[in-house]
């Protein structure tokens, strides 16, 4: 497997997190590791990071790189300065660059996963980088009509129906139409990217004690609740909609394969608080794998070598585990003879 990474915000703590994940010895076995960005770059973060025995020979492109060994996709030659915690315009483009390349190489099969390190969306080109976030550019990039931003952490998995989105837009995205389509997103990504056979998805209410029979806005009655019936109808095991607060603080997730939320707070705050610095974000509803850890560029940390590479490193064995339950579904589906494998790849 050809593991594909991008480097981020070269100011933020996402190449020093790469080259600690990476010496992790189970990476390397079987897999080759391409990071886009630059040699010079992933060098200088190396100082910093010290006593680390690492090893990566510099290419011009994804078809020179060695096979179980770690290569740096040169994505530019030009000189950057690097301004370790600052958030800087240059920075932001040169995330871009490599992100662009890393799409390519994907879409023409010289990657089979890709693994992004933080960027910082404040530094990126507005008018070349119109989007509130990978998740967003990469259901661009690779074409696809939707796509579904889910947190990971073991048998925590929490998916959440609108993104980057203002809390006054919300009631005006939300539709029928729009909840089918994320549920049956995380519905098939259960099955096959986690191996789910009859997953069980817990479904949030939009409202504060999701409406309270209507009391409390609409959302309930006349959108999720059909919604659920439907799909229950066809056989998808939906159940709710969950007051999330009560829902969290029962710990009634644990009772279910996955959790749909309705917002990215009413997720991501629940997931973070139970899984912080350990979970890893994935884009489900894609032909690709991409994986991305929980957090942010850690300007603050930034070349203190005090950033903790433990997401990193699971978001890099999450892309791993869910190519190959994709290869093993493929093969179900050319041999319904063979036995299904839940794939869990060594993060020790």
């Amino acid at each position: 497997m050809r593991i594909g990474i991008t480097s981020g915000d070269i100011n933020g703590i996402g190449p020093e997190v790469i080259l600690k994940a990476l010496t992790n010895n189970s990476v390397l076995h079987e897999h080759s590791v391409l990071i886009y960005g630059s040699g010079k770059v992933m060098a200088y973060h190396k100082n910093i990071v010290k006593n680390i025995d690492l090893q990566f020979s510099n290419v011009s492109g994804a078809e020179h790189a060695g096979n179980n060994k770690i290569s740096v996709v040169n994505c530019w030659t030009d000189d950057i300065q690097i301004s370790l915690g600052s958030p800087e315009k240059e920075a932001g483009q040169f995330a871009h660059v490599a992100l662009d390349r890393a799409v390519n190489d994907m879409k023409n099969g010289l990657i089979d996963v890709m693994v992004t390190a933080p960027i910082n969306k404040s530094t990126m080109d507005s008018m070349s980088f119109p989007y509130a976030g990978h998740t967003e550019y990469l259901t661009s990039s690779f074409g696809a009509t939707s796509s579904l931003m889910t947190m990971v952490a073991d048998d925590l998995r929490i998916a959440v129906v609108t993104n980057h989105e203002p809390i006054s837009n919300l009631s005006s995205l939300f539709s029928k139409e729009l909840l089918m389509k994320k549920i049956n997103i995380f519905y098939h990504s259960l099955k096959t990217d986690f191996g789910k056979d009859k997953p069980r998805i817990a479904i949030m209410g939009m409202n504060p004690h999701a409406s309270d029979g209507g009391k409390i806005g609409t959302e309930e009655t006349e959108i999720i609740i059909p919604v659920i019936e439907e799909l229950k109808n066809k056989g998808v095991l939906t159940y709710g909609p969950y007051s999330a607060d009560g829902f969290f603080g029962a710990h009634m997730y644990r009772k279910f394969d996955g959790v749909l939320a309705m917002y990215h707070d009413q997720g991501l705050i629940p997931f973070k608080t139970l899984a912080f610095g350990n979970g890893v974000n994935y884009t489900a509803g894609l032909k690709y794998v991409r994986t991305s850890p929980d957090h942010g560029t850690g300007y603050d940390i930034a070349g203190e070598n005090k950033a903790d590479e433990s997401s990193m490193r699971n978001a890099i064995f999450a892309a791993i585990d869910i190519y190959r339950n994709r290869e093993d579904e493929k093969e179900m589906k050319a041999n319904p003879l063979v036995k299904k494998v839940k794939f869990h790849s060594e993060r020790s």
